[in-house]
């Protein structure tokens, strides 16, 4: 069983930014069959907590590397290069698509056919 987290602000359409969606649909699947899904709001993440002016020493990732951390796969359509690389360098399968369905993005990765575009990232 392997957990897939989707930045979606609305559980449909994935969020143009990782850090500042609303929340994560999380799917659960075997293979290539999704057998459970649910809503994880975002109360984790840099912006989430409003810390968009603090300095570089307070812990921006940590908490999104822990509360996603059951998660082996992260899909969205955007991140800052560093979180990008924070979530790879903790095992994480990292995909920042093209693709603004969320449903689409899974049918797309459960067929191995999701595309990465890591250039896409953003420096903050």
């Amino acid at each position: 069983m392997k957990k897939i987290a989707v930045a979606s602000d609305d559980g449909q359409s994935i969020s143009s930014h990782f850090g500042k969606t609303k929340g994560f649909v999380i799917f659960e699947v075997e293979g290539q069959e999704i057998k459970g899904q649910e809503y994880r709001p975002n109360t984790f993440t840099g912006h989430a907590r409003e810390l968009e002016n603090v300095g570089h020493d307070v812990d921006r990732h940590g908490p999104i590397l822990s509360a996603l951390n059951d998660c082996k796969v992260v899909i969205s359509n955007g991140m800052g290069r560093r979180l990008y690389d924070d979530l790879c360098g903790a095992g994480k399968e990292v995909f920042i698509t093209e693709e603004t369905s969320v449903k689409k993005a899974i049918d797309l990765y459960l067929n191995n056919k999701l595309a990465d575009n890591p250039d896409k990232t953003c420096e903050h």
